[in-house]
């Protein structure tokens, strides 16, 4: 199974609409989804991922990475005492990733990392910079000079990927069908984790900004 793009998949907003702009850019036939499932309290995005590739007919895989629980915690995880960042998480699906991109012949890996969020979350493996540093080393891991970490929403708002989903239209398949909320609900989410928050809040703003 030859492709040139993975996306990194979690079935939530962000990373759906990078797999709308890597399909568009090279085809459904071209692009993997690849999914992590690592006991995340909110797995039920999975089963969202899968909908959604079977809906957009693109091939779609997921890797069990449990160790995550063993040696680290966080209220992901189910430790209610910890933050929501899983230390090295997003490297480490970056590593495997780009492992099963450099088996299947692609050179790009996609993920849907946004520096807000990270600043306002404290995930210090959503910036560019961080992006940038796992790149060059993959590139030495690979053996493969042109390898790209592609993070096209990295610098935008949640506002802004929601205003390219509606240019894309497929905003409102993107609302009904993904999972952004830690505790796995659809929709609306709880309401009251980070995510939910930073979402609906986006998601008001540009509905205001239409209806303008």
């Amino acid at each position: 199974m030859h492709k040139q793009a993975i996306v990194v998949h979690s079935g939530g907003l962000d990373s759906s609409l990078c797999l709308a702009l890597a399909l568009r850019e090279f085809g459904k036939e071209n692009v993997l989804s690849l999914s992590f499932h690592y006991n995340q309290s909110h797995s039920s995005e999975i089963s969202q991922a899968k909908r959604i590739c079977d809906e957009w007919e693109v091939d779609h895989r997921i890797l069990t990475i449990e160790c995550l629980q063993k040696i680290t915690s966080s209220a992901l995880l189910g430790d209610e005492n910890a933050s929501t960042l899983v230390v090295g998480r997003n490297g480490l699906m970056a590593r495997l990733a780009a492992i099963q991109a450099h088996h299947l012949g692609a050179h790009y890996i996609y993920m849907g990392v946004i520096e807000d969020d990270a600043k306002q979350m404290g995930y210090r493996d959503c910036s560019r910079e961080y992006m940038d540093l796992k790149q060059q080393i993959l590139r030495q891991d690979l053996a493969d000079p042109i390898f790209e970490i592609r993070t096209p929403l990295v610098n935008m708002t949640k506002k802004e990927t929601l205003a390219l989903s509606h240019r894309l239209g497929i905003l409102d398949f993107l609302l009904r069908e993904t999972i952004s909320c830690y505790g796995g609900v659809a929709g609306l989410g709880c309401q009251k984790c980070p995510t939910c928050k930073i979402r609906n809040e986006a998601v008001a703003s540009l509905e205001n900004r239409i209806i303008e």
